[in-house]
């Protein structure tokens, strides 16, 4: 059975790694990520994912599709992908401290075109972070491209003050209910 990543993020074909996952091939969805105005974050994070999935499913008849979508969100508010380090910073100014969540939804369609999703929640919350701290990091460049601004598999993990749910969620890619949907797609799991 092959596996087809709807994303061109290296994260998640690591992760895949880690569980004995081979992808056959990556092909990134090109689609729309904007939030339509007044959306939830979870409801944002389950339709990019369906979206993701939607968008690459038919190019690959007979395969099965895996897509992904993480979102930071921090009470209603859902938190860009920083593309500069001035985003990265004013990300981390307004997690500095305080509670978050990550919401990490997948969508895996099977061989026979079923659409099956899943949502991994995980609530982090940061240490207060001064000024200088936020500001190193952002020059430092590890939060941009990343969902609210921060990589917690990397230097960012030092400003976790506790987390509960998925480690691997908050990376991109939450591990037990992406393989989950994978055995039940076929995909043979050990």
């Amino acid at each position: 059975m092959r596996l087809i990543l709807a994303s061109a993020s290296p994260r998640r074909l690591d992760l895949l790694a880690r569980i004995g996952v081979e992808v056959a091939a990556v092909d990134p969805a090109e689609i729309d990520e904007s939030p339509l105005k007044g959306e939830p974050p979870v409801d944002y994070a389950r339709r990019i994912a369906a979206a993701k999935a939607a968008a690459v499913a038919p190019r690959h008849s007979g395969a099965v599709v895996l897509a992904a979508d993480t979102v930071v969100a921090a009470g209603r508010r859902i938190l860009p992908k920083a593309e500069t380090a001035e985003e990265v910073a004013t990300c981390l100014k307004l997690l500095a401290g305080r509670r978050h969540r990550v919401l990490s939804a997948v969508t895996v369609v099977d061989a026979h075109g079923v659409a099956r999703h899943r949502l991994s929640t995980t609530i982090v919350t940061f240490a207060p972070l001064s000024a200088a701290t936020i500001q190193a990091y952002a020059e430092g460049g590890e939060g941009i491209g990343k969902a609210g601004g921060y990589a917690v598999q990397g230097r960012a993990e030092a400003f976790v003050r506790f987390l509960a749910g998925s480690h691997s969620g908050v990376v991109g890619l939450p591990l037990f209910e992406t393989r989950a949907l994978l055995i039940t797609a076929g995909i043979p799991l050990g």
